[in-house]
């Protein structure tokens, strides 16, 4: 991987208003590009649209375009007009009524690399739980110009073994764009520890304002080390965050330190040791109210 720079944008998506949430987003991109120079941007998840559809599954799949689309051609405008890859999230409508995906494209200057489909879609957000979406099946990376780039989205963040089998792939910075609407410290905790457990660039960012749900998001976008460490934070407001990211960051145990680095999650894994992992299963503890993962 080279050394670059990346940035994540964080805005208030208004409900259901798709060109006006463009608008506001080639805006910043527009901004953030001319201010820092980013070769990767990333935007929130479900910006398109907002996270909660007002209207259902009926008006999302209005409302969206496949991938290969609308939505996707105009994204890879915006990265070749900058010169810049963007990680655009988006809605995107399925191969067939009601099948909606929670989605983001990897788009460069040379096009639709390929989209990430969301595999651990949040419970009240799936279709069996009377929400809107279909969940994917598939991890996500891609060889750029700028190092192997992979996606994963919100809620998938909070799963080890998405984040591991998608560094296994080779990727080098992975994306996580969110519309997170838990604690800040849930926040911290899963994209530190994602970064720090798979030696990779961790570029987390965050929906702020109102969902059509009335719930709040908090914002609070961030870039992580391959240490875990965090190289740049973000607040509650409209703002956008950058970085320069290292091309050979595991060489000492911290940025800035003296101490050699001699350790790799990925080499040093015990796999005999793992017997089970793939197994289904649930917590020993009760929650709230179960919504079974139905696989389609």
């Amino acid at each position: 991987m080279e050394r670059v720079v990346a940035a994540a944008i964080q805005f208030e998506a208004r409900p259901m208003m798709v060109e006006e949430n463009l608008k506001i987003a080639k805006s910043l991109i527009s901004r953030c590009k001319e201010a820092t120079g980013a070769q990767l941007i990333v935007l929130p998840e479900s910006f398109t649209t907002g996270f909660t559809p007002i209207g259902g599954v009926e008006a999302l799949w209005e409302a969206v375009s496949t991938i290969p689309g609308y939505l996707s051609d105009i994204a890879a405008g915006w990265a070749k007009e900058f010169d810049t890859y963007i990680c655009f999230p988006t809605y995107e409508r399925g191969g067939s009524f009601p099948a909606v995906y929670n989605s983001a494209a990897l788009v460069g200057p040379e096009g639709l690399l390929g989209v990430y489909r969301k595999t651990h879609p949040f419970p009240t957000e799936r279709l069996e739980a009377g929400g809107w979406t279909t969940p994917g099946s598939e991890p996500f990376s891609v060889v750029t110009r700028i190092g192997r780039i992979g996606i994963v989205i919100c809620y998938d963040g909070d799963f080890p073994e998405l984040a591991r089998v998608t560094a296994l792939e080779g990727a080098e910075i992975i994306c996580r764009p969110s519309a997170f609407l838990r604690t800040f410290d849930h926040w911290e905790l899963t994209n530190r520890a994602r970064a720090y457990d798979n030696h990779v660039y961790w570029i987390a960012t965050n929906l702020i304002g109102s969902d059509a749900s009335g719930a709040n998001f908090f914002g609070s976008s961030m870039i992580v080390h391959p240490s875990g460490m965090k190289i740049a934070q973000a607040g509650g407001c409209e703002e956008y965050i950058y970085a320069e990211l290292d091309g050979d960051p595991i060489k000492k145990i911290i940025p800035g330190s003296n101490r050699d680095q001699i350790f790799d999650h990925i080499q040093d894994r015990n796999v005999a040791s793992y017997r089970g992992i793939l197994t289904e299963g649930k917590s020993p503890f009760e929650p709230a109210r179960r919504i079974p993962f139905r696989r389609r």
